[in-house]
């Protein structure tokens, strides 16, 4: 869009608002809200978007009252502006900015929602603080922020048969290790029990 198709366009636009505004006695065209204007290359035409506020209703009934005043509004932009050509309306119903009221309506009621429930955490730790010796332990237990630590593995016990007997551990004798020793045939064991 060159310079001049954007100037011309947001010239129709304020027209077109304030025309809407002040000059239309049409009951079918209120809450209406003229966002912007789209000129075409040649400035014979200009779409303009709108927003009406309420019920779907509402938005038809408005563009029925904007499609019958449309000469008039025209008639408007070649009074006021100073155009070789007098460009031809086209009301375009943008749902963009009723969608993003009711998102924000949404957010909002979220937020208050979180608000909420934050304020009844908040009292409940002011009821816990003032009341200490009632406090419910399980239902604290719930709240942990660090996963429980595991429990160390168990050594293994080896049986020898089904008597249950523990085996013998051989031991170093001084001057080594058992692993030294663990070939020496001659090697005599030392029994420790366990």
């Amino acid at each position: 869009m060159s310079r001049r198709t954007a100037k011309v366009a947001e010239a129709v636009r304020e027209v077109v608002a304030t025309t809407i505004l002040f000059g239309l006695k049409d009951p079918r065209v209120k809450n209406v809200t003229v966002l912007w204007a789209d000129a075409a290359p040649d400035l014979k035409s200009v779409k303009v978007f709108i927003s009406v506020r309420g019920e779907p209703r509402h938005a038809v009934l408005a563009m029925h009252g904007l499609e019958s005043a449309r000469g008039f509004i025209q008639h408007q932009i070649a009074v006021q502006l100073d155009l070789r050509y007098t460009p031809v309306l086209q009301f375009v119903l943008d749902p963009g900015a009723k969608l993003a009221a009711e998102t924000s309506a949404v957010l909002r009621e979220a937020m208050a929602q979180t608000a909420a429930s934050t304020a009844e955490g908040a009292a409940d730790a002011a009821d816990v603080a003032a009341n200490p010796e009632e406090r419910d332990l399980s239902a604290l237990a719930g709240n942990e922020t660090e996963p429980p630590m595991p429990e160390p593995p168990m050594p293994e016990q080896r049986f020898s048969g089904e008597t249950g007997e523990t085996p013998e551990v051989w031991a170093a004798p001084s001057g080594g290790t058992a692993a030294d020793h663990q070939d020496d045939p001659g090697a005599e064991p030392s029994a420790v029990p366990r």
